[in-house]
């Protein structure tokens, strides 16, 4: 497997910006790794920086652009609490709070609110653009690909650059034809942005994959059999299955995001798996497959903010009896353990922050191992396991543990942070839910 290019993503907007003779630039994001690097090397770049319901905020990198930013967030759940946190140590930077909206790592943003989210962004950038101007462009070329990045073009005037959603499974597209009327829009894409870069990373660490890994040899796959995965995201895991296996199973792998699921395919491709794996877009919750369709069925990370009974209901009709189903979730409910020289205060705070979300109905916690006894499964094998996370990934990992320190805790956390990394012994371990069971050999 060839290995990723190591530009930073910065480097990369930066060359494409100059490729396509853009000088200043508006920007629309959510996933803070996108758009943090930029802001913290060429500030001058960007014009405006809209921030559609992120789920983390650090105030350090906007500080710059404080008066030239805009947050839009929901006012539900705990991103709503780590933004307001955030926020407040930058009374520069313009809120607009959607009410009665939870903005959690899967929602829908643009076609949950449409209209709250567009003429916000239209004001606010029509407002900023009469103070930080960025000149209109007509750009020739409809799309194109240059260092990983794909973009679409759409427009003329200013430029508005819109970085993915996150895992929002229409991402842009709802608010496209009102942004295009007023501005050139480049859509970016490719695998060092947004979900597919936080994905691919996750899923090539050792102690993610290991959790996986684990889950697959409790399965018992034998050669021919054929495997469901739902809720593939950028198939960094199916591909390593392909590999896992050389071959010797069919890999259907689904997901509601288009976007991914694109993604997912060309790197498969890339990758010269692309006849052991077939993307299709599907709903965990109604999945479009006949019963019995698989041998096995498996889904990583998903649960957690899905309706978890319907998503299992779905995962058991579609397997054949006597064939199995196992499923990995965050635990919530379990400590995770960071190796950095704090006091024992700070770390017992540290442990015990959740890993992850979990919606309404979701499952990220223990009750994983009941739901399995109670959809009739057999031979039920409960794994909770920790997935250890070094270097960059584990920076990634303590976005969570940020937002949640107060400003004293947080020097004294970056200090520990830094002096464990001299030493190289900074890991983060965090917990996950894993459970297997099979399908009664008579049927449901």
């Amino acid at each position: 497997m060839k290995s990723p290019d190591p530009s930073p993503v910065d480097k990369r907007l930066v060359r494409l910006f100059r490729h396509l003779g853009l000088d200043r630039v508006h920007i629309a994001a959510r996933v803070a790794a996108d758009w943090r690097g930029l802001a913290a090397t060429h500030p001058e770049t960007i014009a405006s920086l809209t921030l559609v319901c992120p789920t983390g905020l650090e105030a350090t990198p906007l500080g710059p652009l404080a008066s030239r930013v805009l947050v839009l967030t929901g006012d539900q759940g705990a991103p709503a609490g780590a933004i307001s946190k955030a926020i407040a140590a930058l009374p520069e930077v313009s809120i607009i709070t959607l009410n009665g909206y939870y903005g959690h790592p899967r929602a829908d943003l643009l076609t949950d609110r449409p209209e709250d989210i567009g003429a916000a962004m239209l004001a606010f950038l029509a407002r900023t653009d009469r103070l930080h101007t960025a000149k209109a462009v007509a750009l020739p070329a409809p799309e194109g690909e240059l260092d990983g990045i794909s973009y679409r073009i759409q427009g003329a005037g200013a430029p508005l650059v819109l970085l993915p959603l996150g895992l929002a499974a229409s991402q842009w597209e709802p608010l496209l034809p009102r942004l295009s009327a007023r501005y050139c829009t480049l859509t970016l894409g490719g695998a060092v942005l947004g979900s597919v870069a936080s994905l691919e990373a996750r899923g090539r660490t050792t102690g993610y994959l290991g959790v996986v890994r684990n889950l697959v040899d409790a399965v018992h796959l034998q050669p021919g059999e054929t495997i469901l995965d739902v809720g593939c995201g950028s198939g960094v895991l199916d591909r390593w299955l392909a590999r896992h296996t050389g071959g010797a199973n069919r890999i259907m792998a689904v997901d509601i995001h288009r976007t991914l699921l694109r993604e997912a395919a060309a790197l498969a491709t890339k990758e010269g798996l692309a006849d052991h794996i077939d993307f299709r877009e599907g709903n965990a919750e109604v999945l479009p497959f006949p019963d019995s369709s698989f041998d096995v069925t498996i889904s990583a990370t998903v649960m957690e903010l899905l309706d978890a009974e319907r998503m299992l209901h779905e995962m058991v009709r579609v397997t054949r009896p006597g064939g199995r189903v196992g499923v990995v979730v965050r635990a919530v409910d379990m400590q995770s353990f960071v190796n950095v020289p704090v006091r024992a205060e700070l770390k017992m705070k540290i442990a015990a922050l959740p890993n992850g979300l979990a919606g309404a109905k979701g499952c990220a916690d223990g009750s994983l191992y009941r739901r399995f006894c109670n959809a009739g499964l057999q031979s039920v094998q409960m794994l909770p396991q920790l997935a250890t996370y070094a270097g960059a990934r584990a920076h990634a990992a303590d976005e969570r543990i940020e937002a949640a320190l107060s400003p004293a805790e947080l020097a004294e956390w970056h200090t520990a942070v830094s002096r464990a990394e001299a030493e190289g012994t900074f890991f983060i371990a965090l917990p996950f839910h894993c459970a297997v069971g099979r399908v009664p050999p008579s049927g449901r």
